[in-house]
């Protein structure tokens, strides 16, 4: 998995690296499409993105060769998306553009795994949510938006429903994994315990571990919380 760049650009299939749905409104992308400069066009949104506001996609390949990829961006940097019938995107969220895997790879997980990626990548930056126009009715070849029910079956939920472009929307709070909670409340629990360190006696006692109030209430927590499914 390897974070989208000018140098990896190419890595892309064909037809979506001469895709500029996203990164240019319909008449213009019209007009890129009539001078043959959507290549062109691709590669200076992808480098504004990444001077103004960082990494914005990933490509992740197996045995070398490339197998799929992820485009995520601000709102503001997305033109289409003000022309979406369900539009616009809350102001406080990232606007996931597109993903696709290639057919060879199908199968492999690795849709779910380029999700999981851009999770973990805006939750580092504090991003509050993601939004993304899902594709209600996809067809047999792939498009430029996601199928609906490919995001839903990774954590997305419908906020402006619409027969043909639904809004989803995904609160990254809630897509911390029950692991990373566990992990937390764990390093949290052994940061705040300090073991004093025992004089010597010529009198051994049993040392006998007395869990402070809000000790004992994290650790029933996690308990319940690692009970077997």
């Amino acid at each position: 998995m390897a974070a989208l760049t000018l140098d990896n650009l190419d890595d892309l299939p064909k037809r979506c690296r001469r895709c500029v749905f996203w990164e240019l409104s319909e008449n213009l992308g019209k007009q890129a499409v009539d001078f043959g400069s959507t290549e062109l066009e691709k590669e200076a949104w992808v480098s504004e993105v990444l001077l103004e506001w960082g990494s914005c996609g990933r490509v992740v390949h197996m045995a070398g060769a490339p197998a799929g990829y992820v485009i995520y961006a601000p709102p503001s940097a997305v033109p289409r998306a003000a022309e979406m019938p369900t539009g616009p995107v809350s102001a406080d969220a990232v606007l996931l553009t597109t993903m696709q895997v290639l057919p060879e790879f199908s199968g492999e997980g690795l849709g779910r795994m380029l999700a999981q990626a851009v999770v973990r990548d805006l939750t580092r930056r504090g991003v509050k949510a993601i939004e993304v126009f899902g594709e209600q009715r996809p067809g047999s070849e792939p498009g430029c938006l996601i199928p609906a029910d490919f995001l839903r079956a990774v954590g997305f939920k419908t906020i402006r429903p619409h027969p043909r472009f639904p809004r989803l929307r995904m609160e990254l709070r809630s897509a911390m994994t029950w692991k990373e909670d566990v992990e937390a409340a764990l390093e949290q629990l052994l940061g705040t315990i300090t073991i004093p360190m025992q004089a010597s006696s010529t009198r051994s006692e049993p040392v006998r571990s007395v869990p402070t109030r809000s000790g004992a209430a994290l650790s029933g927590r996690l308990r319940a919380s690692c009970t077997p499914l």
